[in-house]
């Protein structure tokens, strides 16, 4: 008896043997039913060996419960004697609750789990289509099919399969049931089966004989007239009994679904027919087709149907899968493959996902897939569509390194596994790991985990995940290095060829280039050597995410080169996170960031630091310019030191810009275009101004020493007075001058004209840095005008003779550099000239609009695309800002927020302001966003300035890159960017024409 307040032995035995609830356990044990087993050591210890005990032993209780009393008996004895019988049954029990429910309700098909012969061990379509070829109808096809699946899990649960082996039982299972649907569908249409010839052929993990429990089964429908027929009403019949076919198989009965037949991959996909001919099919591939179309035809198999008609559709579309990375868009449509779909997973389940998310089974899955299209144009042996079997050919011939693919072998197949044991528990699609700490118990314990199986299950799923996603990439770097290092003893190499095509695929224009820097980089025993071997791989894949792969390892090389005997550099590369993507990021977004990092490579550090890419104030850049003209000898020397700091900062400026728009994997881009072009704007005014300063006090100390004879004050006008300063802007600026106490007012002006021309000569000396262009067109009189005037000369010209658009030109009028006293005052004595009293009158008005409709016919470049040109054409630069300087010089007299030199804060206080809607103030921000954008990306990619799009392909998606639209989508950035700024003419042809 059992002592009152202590637990029983059995409760004691049960705890060991892994049940997790004891009690309910003891109560089962005791039903009647069970009374022949009770006694018996070994059902408990075969319970303790199955995933879920509990469940287990719920299962066996419900099926003997089930079973008629005469054969109750049988099934008792055979559990007890037969320990093959044993496993399989009570494995199947404690993981399948779905297959539980199915032997409760068919308690004779038990009996399926009790032969043990050589050919039950792994059965073949044929062995499958006996054990089917009983079903009349939907109904008996889905209690044989689930009879089968019972056999196959049960296999797979004591391990006598493994995970492939199983995958290819349920596909060949597929295949055998896709047969048994459609000889039902023949016999309740025989007129329509007479008519004509009909193919399945299978795509997909069903094609490529990998299978989970619970999956779409892909297919494709090819129909031929029988002999004699006409071939409109042929395919008509073909496409009802396709459809009955899939009706079968899919509709919910009283014995539940099979699982949906899907066949979307079709030509057209659900738009297209559901069925066509072969002569159909090939017109499509041949003319129309996707790139990942043929990617997802690698997978077609014939499984049903006609067989001759199967193997011909086999046949003729074999030749065009291995044709794919030939078709002239296929580096476009790789990268866009690469690109990890994840946007439609919810946030809350991406680190769930075992097959979308990071390190997931799509990751190994499309990596075979690439390199099989690259490397399967000239080698047969990788025709595979099974993702194991193409990975060893891959091995075998050299296209992946040997470890790599058996690390990826090993993950991938842990990640099915635990996939199927997922699915089979309630036999749903999901490809979510459960979150309940039951069900991950129960996964764990499947998979061999027994010690703590959820700890054990998480450390080993993590550590196969990081496997996936660390090889994703390396798998198709690592050979090429190999194919030019020579150093991995036993591997099979790379063939020239087939680094070639590899390197092609991955969008490098000049492969043969492209593999001699990988020589040059990698090759030798050094450690500097070894250490780029280290970083290649992962930095290739940077490289080839971008529009220029090419130019990205060109300057990777010759930041290399330049800096490879300095110690830090390839450290900071491996050792800091961020900075090798950022330097990926920087050398293959155009020219512009390149040229300046290769004229001072040191300031790659800058792309390591914590806050390297954070732009540098006003103050802080005329302080340390300040310091460095302080300590050079003689004014070329100074700007020199000037201009090289000009130099760092636009670079640091460039970078941060590139980086923020491309994004990297630890920090995404920025969303907002504003923000980067606000920080642009921003960061080039400061520079820009603080090289002014440093000019301005070289060019006084060589003469005067530390005191001008006259104050001296440079005003930025234009962009620069508005710190909206693109890469390709010039300085637009004034000279003002006032003579000193006792000088001569001739002697100050000789002065104040010999600092403008020596600032103008020792800004743009020739130099390894590039030079900052001062323009002064914007004065009184322009360029028949004095460089320089007093204030005075100032007032009495202003006073006198200013036209309107120097009043509006005077809207941008700041304060950048000398004496900073006089420069106030010069904006003081401009303010009535830019915010008139009462605004601007009828008169001035129709001259401003006057002005701007002459610009627009007279200084847009010949042959120049009004829709796209991005500061005279439609929509763009100039007619946003006359717009928003209309309203200024109209309405800043009474709103002092119009009062500022910026587009952006100008437009926004117009807008709180009540004089434009919101919609029409957000066009118009959008368009000046963008054209603003466009000239940034222009500069940033070629080198050179320019107000439209490039013609070049490569420069133009460059930019696309750069403004967000990803590989093959330049059409639409032009498309957006003429949406954008016809809105934009619209409301300036309303606000600033009044029409």
């Amino acid at each position: 008896m059992t002592v009152p307040g202590r637990r029983s032995s059995t409760f004691s035995r049960l705890l060991r043997h892994g049940f997790t609830d004891p009690s309910a356990a003891e109560q089962l044990l005791a039903v009647p039913e069970l009374s022949a087993l009770r006694g018996d050591s070994v059902l408990l210890d075969a319970l303790g060996a199955t995933a879920d005990p509990d469940l287990a032993l719920r299962g066996l209780v419900r099926l003997v419960e089930a079973q008629p009393e005469a054969e109750r008996q049988t099934l008792t004895g055979t559990l007890l004697a037969a320990k093959p019988f044993r496993d399989r049954l009570l494995g199947v029990l404690g993981a399948s609750e779905a297959l539980a429910d199915h032997l409760a309700r068919h308690p004779r098909d038990w009996q399926a789990l009790v032969t043990y012969e050589a050919a039950d061990l792994h059965p073949g379509v044929a062995e499958f289509e006996r054990c089917l070829a009983d079903a009349t109808d939907p109904v008996s096809l889905r209690v044989a099919y689930r009879r089968c699946l019972l056999a196959i899990a049960a296999r797979d649960v004591c391990g006598t399969t493994d995970v492939a082996q199983a995958a290819a039982e349920l596909a060949d299972l597929a295949t055998a049931t896709l047969r048994a649907a459609l000889a039902i569908a023949r016999r309740a249409a025989p007129d329509d089966a007479a008519q004509c010839r009909l193919a399945v052929i299978a795509m997909g993990k069903c094609g490529g004989h990998e299978l989970n429990y619970v999956s779409d089964v892909d297919v494709i429908f090819v129909g031929e007239p029988a002999e004699g027929a006409d071939e409109g009403k042929a395919l008509q019949a073909a496409t009802r009994l396709a459809s009955h076919l899939m009706r079968i198989c899919s509709e919910t009965t009283v014995e539940g679904t099979i699982w949906p037949v899907d066949a979307n991959l079709r030509p057209e996909g659900r738009n297209g027919p559901l069925v066509r001919t072969l002569s159909s099919h090939l017109a499509y591939y041949q003319r129309w087709a996707k790139t990942w179309e043929f990617q997802a035809l690698l997978k077609a198999r014939a499984v049903a149907g006609d067989p001759e008609l199967g193997a011909d559709y086999i046949d003729a579309v074999s030749p065009l899968v291995w044709q794919a990375a030939e078709r002239e868009n296929f580096v476009p449509d790789v990268q866009k493959m690469r690109r990890r779909v994840v946007d439609n997973i919810p946030v809350a389940q991406v680190e769930r996902e075992l097959k979308l998310g990071p390190g997931g089974l799509r990751d190994v899955e499309f990596a075979v897939q690439l390199l099989q299209l690259v490397h399967g144009r000239s080698d047969a042996t990788l025709h595979s569509g099974t993702t194991l079997d193409a990975l060893r050919s891959l091995a075998a011939g050299g296209y992946v390194g040997r470890v790599d693919a058996a690390q990826l072998d090993e993950a991938y197949r842990f990640l099915r596994a635990m996939e199927h044991r997922i699915q089979l528990y309630r036999l749903r699609r999901t490809h979510l790991v459960p979150e309940d700490e039951s069900d991950l118990r129960r996964l764990g314990r499947s998979l061999g985990l027994r010690t703590d199986p959820v700890a054990e299950l998480n450390r080993e799923w993590k550590r196969h995940a990081s496997v996936v996603r660390r090889l994703h990439e390396k798998i198709f770097y690592r050979p090429l290095l190999d194919a030019v290092a020579q150093l991995t003893p036993g591997e099979t190499r790379l063939s020239p060829k087939a680094a070639g095509q590899r390197l092609e695929a991955l969008g490098y224009a000049d492969p043969v280039a492209a593999l001699r820097h990988l020589e040059a980089l990698a090759s030798g025993v050094s450690r500097k050597a070894a250490i780029q071997r280290t970083l290649l791989p992962v930095l290739l894949g940077w490289f080839a995410d971008s529009a220029d792969p090419d130019a990205g390892l060109l300057g990777f090389r010759k930041v290399s080169d330049a800096l490879g005997r300095t110690p830090w550099y390839l450290r900071l590369l491996r050792d800091e996170g961020a900075a090798a993507e950022n330097l990926a990021r920087v050398l293959s977004a155009g020219r512009l960031a390149p040229d300046l990092l290769l004229r001072a490579p040191e300031a790659v550090a800058i792309l390591g630091a914590p806050e390297g890419l954070e732009p540098r104030g006003r103050d802080h850049l005329e302080q340390e310019v300040l310091a460095a003209v302080g300590r050079a000898d003689g004014a070329e020397q100074a700007v020199a030191a000037a201009r090289g700091v000009r130099r760092r900062e636009l670079f640091r400026t460039a970078a941060a810009d590139i980086i923020g728009s491309y994004g990297t994997e630890d920090s995404p881009r920025e969303l907002d275009p504003g923000a980067l072009v606000d920080r642009v704007g921003r960061a080039l005014t400061a520079l820009n101004a603080a090289t002014i300063a440093g000019a301005l006090r070289a060019a006084v100390r060589a003469d005067w020493g530390d005191t001008l004879p006259t104050r001296f004050a440079v005003i930025g006008m234009g962009r620069f007075g508005g710190q909206e300063l693109g890469y390709g802007s010039d300085a637009d600026v004034l000279f003002v001058h006032e003579p000193r106490e006792g000088v001569d007012e001739q002697e100050a002006a000789r002065a104040a004209n010999r600092v403008v021309a020596e600032m103008r000569r020792l800004l743009q000396v020739p130099t390894a840095d590039p030079p900052l262009m001062i323009d002064a067109d914007l004065r009184p009189e322009g360029k028949s005008g004095p460089l320089v005037r007093t204030l005075k000369s100032y007032e009495a010209y202003y006073r006198r003779w200013s036209l309107v658009w120097e009043s509006q030109a005077l809207l941008r009028a700041e304060h950048m550099a000398g004496d900073a006293d006089l420069g106030r005052r010069f904006i003081e004595l401009v303010a009535p000239l830019r915010y008139p009293a009462e605004g601007l009158g009828e008169e001035a008005v129709r001259e401003i609009r006057r002005l701007k409709a002459r610009m627009e016919t007279e200084r847009l470049p010949r042959g120049a695309d009004p829709t796209l040109h991005t500061k005279l054409g439609r929509g763009g630069l100039s007619d946003v800002e006359w717009t928003v300087q209309l309203l200024q010089m109209r309405h800043g007299w009474a709103e002092p927020g119009l009062r500022t030199t910026r587009t952006r804060e100008a437009l926004a206080a117009a807008h709180a302001a009540g004089l434009i809607a919101t919609d029409e103030a957000q066009t118009l921000e959008d368009a000046w966003v963008l054209a603003t954008r466009v000239r940034n990306a222009v500069m940033l990619v070629r080198g050179r300035p320019g107000d439209t799009f490039p013609s070049d392909g490569r420069e133009l998606a460059a930019v696309g890159r750069y403004l967000g639209y990803g590989p093959g989508r330049v059409g639409e950035m032009v498309d957006d960017y003429r949406r954008i700024t016809r809105r934009a003419r619209a409301v300036v042809d309303d606000l600033f024409y009044g029409s």
